[in-house]
């Protein structure tokens, strides 16, 4: 017999099919509690829109354009960024076929919670939870899983797998850049991931047209529990929203854009002075909308701690160490929605320390270390943007 881990907690039903069904109100299990669920987003403000070429052609004003994202929003579009368009757009065309397939197709990789790999549609074990009005595909890249990648659409492993290539090194790209603003040096952040075993696992999120999008959430507010979020949006469909200032903020989307987001763990890393920030997603009574999200994240035994060098006596260590698997495992019994509790109420610590620090992280100011260009890592940086971009 199974352990609990390998069973939800109660029959998972496909979000699609609801919506098919032609049903004009959302079964109870997806209403929100009145103070959860959302409302239009009546302001003109969006994520900054990075211009990634800029670290070619004028390295230090975009490495503040970046630094001043990381550390006041937590999330930034890039454009321009190497990936080639018709890869962005055939590999989101590609999910979107796959979450159109029979449902008996889709079936035959039913997830348990055990790893979450395959397709789903709920997270969180706990029983009677609320929740998303969303389907999912979810895979590991970084250890590689090689069981459980659809082989329909048939274009749909090889697409990915040049996709992932991309990213991965944009990925490592950025990591550079936000070590070289801190003052650190460039791998600093790529060594507290685990250096080349870092891990790496992807999402392909589907949010069905709901007849109620007013009483619930395609992806309830939380903050990313991995390292950082690199994301490519649906251009025809708004739904991410992020928190700014007490108001929810719809990320209007680029053309060709991807929106990267800081995770805990990146915020623990940096001592607060990067941020990861409450996100969601709402969903459409019309359209569908489909999204990915790769995770790039520490392996899964690393201690995360904040660096040493951001450690001083004004600013001692706000979070105490905690593997990421530990950290990991409490979200996949929670769900996301329980990120920003676990964080005030836990504050990272390990569950074999005697000692909370309990430092609430809506309370931490960003640490006062100043943009210092490092030009002989800006250099290096620029040499290895440069060999990124493909545009």
């Amino acid at each position: 017999m199974g352990s609990l881990d390998d069973y939800w907690p109660e029959p998972v039903v496909c979000v699609q099919s609801l919506s098919d069904s032609g049903n004009l109100s959302i079964p109870d299990r997806y209403i929100k509690p009145q103070p959860e669920r959302p409302s239009l987003s009546v302001n003109d403000m969006n994520i900054p829109v990075i211009d990634f070429n800029g670290l070619v052609t004028s390295p230090e004003a975009t490495m503040k354009q970046i630094s001043k994202a990381c550390r006041e929003w937590g999330f930034f579009q890039l454009v321009n960024h190497g990936v080639r368009t018709d890869l962005v757009d055939g590999v989101r065309e590609t999910w979107r076929e796959f979450f159109h397939e029979p449902m008996e197709v889709k079936q035959k990789y039913a997830n348990s919670p055990k790893t979450y790999e395959g397709f789903g549609s709920r997270l969180g074990t706990e029983k009677g939870a609320i929740l998303d009005w969303n389907d999912y595909y979810y895979l590991h890249y970084r250890p590689p899983c090689n069981t459980k990648w659809p082989d329909q659409p048939p274009s749909l492993r090889e697409v990915m797998e040049e996709y992932t290539s991309e990213i991965l090194r944009l990925g490592a790209a950025l990591l550079k850049v936000f070590a070289v603003n801190l003052g650190l040096k460039e791998d600093s952040f790529q060594s507290a991931f685990g250096g080349n075993d870092f891990g790496a696992c992807l999402r392909a999120n589907f949010y069905p047209k709901c007849p109620q999008p007013d009483l619930t959430l395609g992806l309830s507010s939380h903050s990313d529990p991995g390292g950082m979020a690199i994301l490519l949006p649906d251009e025809q469909v708004c739904g991410l929203q992020v928190r700014k200032d007490d108001q929810w903020v719809t990320i209007k989307p680029e053309p060709h854009a991807i929106i990267v987001n800081i995770g805990d763990q990146i915020q623990v890393l940096s001592n607060a002075i990067y941020k990861s920030v409450e996100h969601r997603v709402v969903v459409n009574p019309n359209k569908e909308r489909v999204s990915l999200a790769y995770f790039y994240n520490p392996k899964s035994d690393m201690l995360i701690q904040p660096i040493s060098e951001l450690v001083t006596s004004n600013k001692p260590a706000l979070y105490l160490p905690m593997t990421f698997e530990e950290y990991r495992g409490f979200i996949r019994t929670k769900g996301p929605q329980d990120v920003k509790r676990y964080k005030h109420q836990i504050t990272f610590e390990r569950p074999s320390d005697k000692n909370t620090l309990k430092i609430p992280s809506e309370t931490l100011e960003p640490n006062d270390v100043k943009w210092n260009p490092i030009h002989n890592l800006i250099k290096r940086l620029r040499e290895d943007i440069a060999n990124v971009m493909t545009i």
